[in-house]
């Protein structure tokens, strides 16, 4: 694999048979933007193709996975024309479509925080380590907006009704402990290790039947798979129309001046 510039605001190298995706921009907590929806494909497209890799571990610079979409892009989006909003869409969707049905084990190592869309890439792993003291939030609602990503189809397929609801019609931060609770995340390890245990069960993995873990991960997604893909059209569509509204305009005029929103 060829080797980003080290202020790419993705990073990709290989540690022995694994994959490390890194987000990297320290200085907006590793938010994200379409052009590193791209680079994430052609990394894991990269990754797929190459028979040494075994599997992919998906983390974030600086103690910090990731704080979701970039609200300077959000404000720029919310100017455009609905189609081409959706279209913009579609680009993360693509991403965490692929992340989702991959091939190979994904793994996300989770500190300080996921939220939004950053959130939906971290539930669009196989298996999550979080450190002790991170937390997952999707506060769409906050900014006038609803989740995308997959965000809710995430909820609605591995949480209780009621803690869903809560995260997503509250808006708020949640320890990642009510998530291993829940059995959404695999391990709750010390601050500052969870890349290095995402890496020590990447390492157990590509020991493995690599035919049959693929064949596993097929299985597994199978019955979930067209509701999944029809969540993501729908979220788009209502993602889309929200972007366009007053509660998104005040919700994203509010974040950004750093004051409560008024929606009343």
């Amino acid at each position: 694999m060829t080797q980003p510039a080290a202020n790419a605001s993705v990073l990709a190298h290989n540690h022995g048979p694994t994959c490390v995706l890194t987000l990297n921009r320290l200085d907006k907590r590793n938010a994200l933007e379409t052009a590193m929806y791209v680079q994430m494909e052609a990394y894991l497209d990269a990754a797929l193709a190459d028979p040494a890799i075994a599997n992919v571990v998906l983390t974030g610079a600086g103690n910090f996975f990731c704080s979701g979409g970039d609200l300077d892009s959000l404000a720029t989006r919310a100017a455009l024309p609905t189609q081409e909003r959706a279209a913009l869409i579609e680009r993360l969707h693509s991403l965490v479509r692929k992340l989702k049905f991959f091939p190979k084990p994904v793994i996300a190592a989770i500190e300080g925080g996921a939220a939004g869309a950053g959130a939906s890439l971290a539930f669009a792993a196989d298996l999550i380590v979080a450190a002790q003291g991170s937390y997952i939030s999707m506060a769409y609602v906050k900014a006038g907006l609803v989740p995308d990503g997959g965000g809710s189809a995430f909820l609605a397929l591995t949480l209780p009704h009621q803690l869903a609801a809560e995260i997503a019609l509250f808006g708020g931060r949640l320890p990642v402990e009510r998530f291993a609770a829940a059995g959404v995340v695999n391990r709750v390890v010390e601050q500052g290790a969870a890349l290095d245990v995402a890496l020590e069960l990447a390492q157990e993995l590509a020991a493995g039947p690599r035919e049959s873990q693929a064949a596993i991960l097929e299985l597994l997604d199978g019955p979930g798979r067209e509701l999944f893909e029809r969540q993501l059209e729908r979220e788009k569509q209502l993602m889309a129309q929200a972007l366009g509204g007053a509660e998104a305009a005040e919700g994203i005029a509010a974040f950004k001046g750093k004051r409560a929103p008024q929606f009343g």
